[in-house]
């Protein structure tokens, strides 16, 4: 599904949140967008649809959403933890604009957080290091049922089905 399929889903109400929040950091806009549709055209070139599903693919394309955005909001920051500060704060949005059920809200969370975690290892890398980099923590990445179990996975990408 296109960014902007996505956004013509939103409520006016939702469309007005996610406005603001672009009028209140303008800078931020183009590269969020930039690194969202990066994000997107790697999970498609890699997995089809598939990463569209609560699947180890999934878990990789929030991953690696909150890295890129961390990436290219450092480049207009130039301050990390400012920029994690923005991948967290777009990141939790596109949580509640679009929201799930607990489980998988709960696994995107924790999927995103782990990017922006991962970006501190990961903030010279280059974009194919940072691919194979989670093509290893999706490999590891452990399947959950409940969201009491992501608890026992801090330090592991998540999924459902």
């Amino acid at each position: 599904m296109s960014i902007l399929s996505r956004i013509r889903e939103l409520s006016f109400s939702r469309l007005w949140r996610l406005g603001w929040i672009g009028i209140q950091n303008p800078l931020m806009v183009w590269p969020t967008f930039k690194a969202t549709k990066k994000t997107m055209e790697i999970c498609d070139a890699l997995f089809g649809k598939a990463h569209h599903r609560n699947n180890s693919s999934n878990s990789f394309r929030h991953a690696l959403w909150n890295i890129l955005i961390c990436k290219n909001a450092f480049q207009v920051m130039n301050d990390g933890e400012k920029a994690i500060s923005w991948a967290e704060k777009i990141t939790s949005l596109h949580e509640k604009l679009m929201p799930n059920n607990a489980l998988e809200e709960a696994m995107d969370l924790h999927n995103n957080e782990l990017g922006r975690i991962y970006f501190g290892e990961l903030e010279n890398t280059s974009e194919e290091e940072i691919v194979h980099f989670l093509k290893l923590k999706m490999d590891e990445a452990i399947k959950i049922s409940e969201v009491s179990e992501i608890q026992n996975h801090r330090h592991n990408l998540v999924y459902i089905v």
